[in-house]
């Protein structure tokens, strides 16, 4: 009888686990979407403001966001003190950075691949978003232990050929991380984020820690939400570059 109830509770084990790998890329995508709050609430969706706080090396660090679907971000940082800009007005990114931080304090156009990088940041609701209409293709890797967990790694190639791994946790059906590499600066980067800390605004699922490895290296910086916004009304010219003094 005991040799009979093992042989059961094997099977079912064996069975659950090939039903799990037996899932598509496809139908991952779907269900994380559906577990962030579904498609057409993100695409209601035209408008967000969202304050955070980093901590860099023991200084914490306050910004604000602001982004208008298909026509700019506007992200405002506070340093000691010291304000730094970035923005993005379409497809054009610029930049203010303080002379005590290595800037001119004079508006300066952001590299292209880094208004490449900060522009998938107005992807609302994340990478796996109608990536198929953008003309990205989504490949299931396997699974990778992500914080002790076994979680659904997704390779994710956009149209241009730029790769993102997505890992997908395979309860919530959220995104805990996502690594690449990119070239900034004309330097091969590898970038990494982990996400935790989900909360609900408006029956939408945002991380509210986001975690990222010092460039410095020796541990993390920590990206904290404090509020978010959702449809605010925005005035389009906070995206404009500034004349230079």
């Amino acid at each position: 009888m005991k040799v009979s109830k093992f042989l059961v509770s094997a099977l079912v084990v064996v069975a659950t686990t090939v039903s799990s790998m037996a899932q598509t890329a496809e139908e991952i995508a779907k269900k994380h979407i559906e577990a962030i709050g579904g498609v057409e609430k993100w695409k209601a969706i035209k408008s967000i403001e969202i304050q955070n706080r980093m901590s860099i090396g023991g200084m914490e660090v306050e910004s604000k966001s602001i982004i208008l679907v298909g026509k700019g971000l506007r992200t405002e940082a506070s340093v000691m003190g010291q304000k730094i800009i970035t923005a993005l007005d379409g497809d054009q990114g610029w930049t203010i950075l303080p002379t005590m931080m290595g800037g001119t304090g004079e508006p300066q156009e952001l590299p292209n691949a880094v208004t490449k990088q900060t522009k998938g940041q107005m992807n609302f609701g994340g990478a796996l978003i109608d990536y198929v209409e953008k003309g990205a293709t989504l490949e299931l890797v396997g699974k990778e232990k992500v914080d002790n967990v076994e979680a659904y790694r997704l390779k994710l190639t956009e149209k241009n050929g730029d790769v993102t791994n997505v890992f997908v946790s395979p309860s919530t059906y959220y995104i805990v991380k996502t690594t690449a590499n990119r070239v900034i600066n004309a330097k091969n980067t590898d970038i990494e984020l982990s996400f935790s800390n989900f909360k609900a605004v408006d029956g939408l699922i945002f991380p509210y820690t986001t975690e990222i490895p010092s460039p410095m290296g020796g541990g993390q910086m920590t990206m904290e939400v404090d509020s978010i916004k959702l449809n605010p009304s925005v005035d389009e010219a906070i995206f404009k570059k500034p004349a230079k003094k």
